[in-house]
């Protein structure tokens, strides 16, 4: 009868219960008809043992690193550097988009908060530019994506910690991949900019205006170099990491920089605490939901269905990114992970699948998931910023899908894009 818990979680959620409700809420449900009283009771007490963890602490540090940087004025120290190296193109502040959320995600690892803060900035920009507000939106939405991908990454850290990875080893990993999809987007916007005759934002910088740009954001682009660099030499853990860019952030902001105030700092601190218990809640919620998935044995039973349908490896990883894209289009990437990681991962390893590889693959694939219609996250924040229905923000999005869709399989099948850095420096075999 357990088996039934997926089920009625899909039918909860399509009633509208928030997902942490609904994760608890199907499982409790069957437990208790079952008369499985002790364990409902760890079902619950598992909600905490599910946060009571020091690698989950980096995830409040890391979104408190980005809330003080975007506070700071670290965003528009990045956007100015963005503008002079890619302004002058055709299509100058959509590629300038897609270069600023590469450059935001070495800083917050967040989708939400990239869309969220350089949404508020360059949407009405673009706007101003003369590109419809809904392109505008639907870029900002797409390269928002790569927050979670490139170095640090909340949802990384999450799979690492239920599936027992290196964290250093899946940040190395994200790399290649992250830029990928910044590479790939900035191709779909010169093809639209050529056809749709979209403007250059400015004349081209000069060198001089260059360099002072890179000046100005010299010290935010550091903070990705100290984190991955305090990890891979040693020197801190990614969650001790995670603290150093708090405390650094705060330095440069403060005495830098001179743009964070100390009267920010009750404002910042209450946006990343409500952030991080809405995160931890899910992790919480999540853990739990996998004490029922093991006692359920569902695993056991979709391993057999899933090696039932093909014993080819490339034809089930076709398959399962098929299903993962769908899931991701209804449920949040983090809860996603903690779920289906302990049923899929296994199942992919035995197969011959690189640990690392398979993580890498579904990290990307349900961060996409962020941005696809009907229940894309970013989607929401998008439409927010711009005020621009969702609808036709998931219309106007749908090219930049398509290549992130075209990144995920290039993934997949080729491993090496994701693999090369962590075996060159040690963290993969």
């Amino acid at each position: 009868m357990l088996v039934w818990f997926l089920p009625l979680f899909l039918v909860f959620l399509m009633i509208g219960l928030p997902v942490f409700f609904g994760m608890l809420a199907a499982p409790g449900i069957l437990l208790w008809l079952n008369g499985q009283d002790r364990d409902l009771i760890l079902l619950y007490r598992n909600v905490y043992n599910g946060m009571a963890s020091f690698p989950l602490m980096a995830i409040p540090f890391f979104m408190l690193a980005g809330e003080l940087m975007n506070r700071g004025g670290i965003t528009m120290r990045l956007v100015e550097f963005s503008q002079a190296m890619m302004g002058h193109f055709r299509g100058g502040l959509a590629h300038v988009n897609v270069l600023s959320s590469m450059l935001f995600a070495g800083l917050s690892g967040s989708a939400v908060a990239d869309t969220s803060a350089l949404g508020s900035m360059l949407i009405p920009a673009m706007e101003k530019e003369g590109y419809s507000r809904k392109f505008a939106a639907a870029i900002t939405a797409a390269s928002s994506v790569i927050g979670p991908i490139i170095p640090p990454s909340g949802i990384m850290i999450i799979y690492a910690y239920v599936m027992g990875e290196s964290v250093a080893a899946l940040f190395l990993a994200g790399i290649v991949p992250g830029i990928l999809v910044g590479v790939g987007l900035m191709i779909m916007v010169k093809f639209m900019a050529d056809r749709y005759d979209f403007p250059a934002s400015r004349s081209k910088a000069s060198w001089g205006e260059r360099g002072n740009a890179s000046l100005k954001a010299f010290f935010p682009l550091m903070t990705p170099v100290i984190i991955l660099g305090g990890i891979l030499g040693g020197v801190f853990t990614p969650t001790e990491a995670a603290a150093v860019a708090v405390g650094y952030a705060i330095i440069v902001g403060m005495f830098v920089l001179n743009t964070l105030k100390l009267k920010d700092l009750p404002d910042v601190f209450m946006r990343a605490a409500m952030t991080s218990a809405t995160v931890l809640l899910l992790v919480g919620a999540a853990m739990a939901f996998k004490t029922v998935v093991s006692l359920s044995h569902t695993p056991e039973i979709l391993a057999e269905f899933v090696l039932g349908l093909s014993e080819n490896p490339l034809i089930l990883l076709f398959l399962i990114n098929l299903l993962l894209f769908v899931v991701g289009m209804f449920l949040d990437a983090g809860p996603a992970i903690i779920i289906l990681g302990p049923i899929l991962g296994p199942i992919f390893v035995d197969l011959g699948v690189d640990p690392i590889h398979f993580a890498i693959i579904m990290s990307v694939n349900l961060t996409v998931g962020l941005a696809t219609p009907p229940m894309g996250l970013v989607l929401f924040v998008a439409s927010s910023v711009s005020g621009e229905r969702v609808e036709t923000i998931s219309k106007a999005i749908l090219p930049f899908l398509a290549i992130e869709i075209i990144v995920i399989f290039l993934i997949t099948f080729i491993p090496e894009i994701s693999m090369t850095i962590p075996r060159l420096t040690g963290f993969a075999d």
